[in-house]
């Protein structure tokens, strides 16, 4: 029963077109820097320019810091909170890769998010690179969590970026998140 289960996994992998990695569990700091690793050798395979691997290598590692920071899975075992999530980093067609993440917040860093991305979401690139420097410049997204300008980092590498919050227990919503990254030679 378990194979099945595996060629079910290895087939959508193959019809889905995802090429790097998949990976769902918990996150820790290490884990990031080993699956970064893994992403530059696929980069290196399919021969990717370095500047467009590097848009998908920070993309990545700024979602998967999200999920350490925000998701509250809970672990019924010691009635606390787990950073984890799911990411998938694949390739959509030969000039289109994406990166998704799917974790479980709060519902006050739902709104948090929320708001900062609605406003991402408004901002042309040119903009968002504007406001990107201004943070950076001015310390004013700083938080304990991090700078607090991650997603902005992610919107000046993507093409297109989506969210989706959907709620689930009380004061708990899993958390979506989509970036769509075009090769330099597909770009318009």
């Amino acid at each position: 029963m378990l194979r099945n289960n595996i060629n079910e996994i290895q087939n959508l992998v193959e019809k889905d077109g995802i090429v790097f990695l998949t990976y769902g569990g918990f996150l820790t700091q290490t884990l990031i820097s080993g699956i970064t690793e893994s992403l530059e050798r696929e980069a290196e395979h399919y021969h990717l320019n370095s500047g467009f691997a590097s848009n998908i290598f920070t993309i990545f590692i700024e979602l998967a810091q999200n999920m350490m920071n925000y998701s509250k899975s809970l672990d019924i075992s010691k009635k606390s909170n787990k950073s984890e999530g799911i990411i998938i980093v694949g390739k959509e067609s030969d000039n289109i890769f994406y990166i998704d993440s799917q974790n479980m917040v709060s519902e006050k860093d739902k709104n948090m998010l929320e708001k900062k991305l609605k406003e991402l979401k408004l901002l042309d690139h040119q903009a968002i690179k504007k406001k990107y420097r201004e943070l950076r410049r001015s310390g004013k997204a700083m938080h304990g969590k991090g700078a607090g300008i991650g997603f902005y980092e992610i919107a000046k590498r993507c093409s297109h970026l989506n969210f989706e919050f959907i709620k689930l227990e009380q004061g708990m919503y899993n958390f979506y998140f989509e970036a769509t990254i075009k090769t330099p030679c597909s770009e318009e």
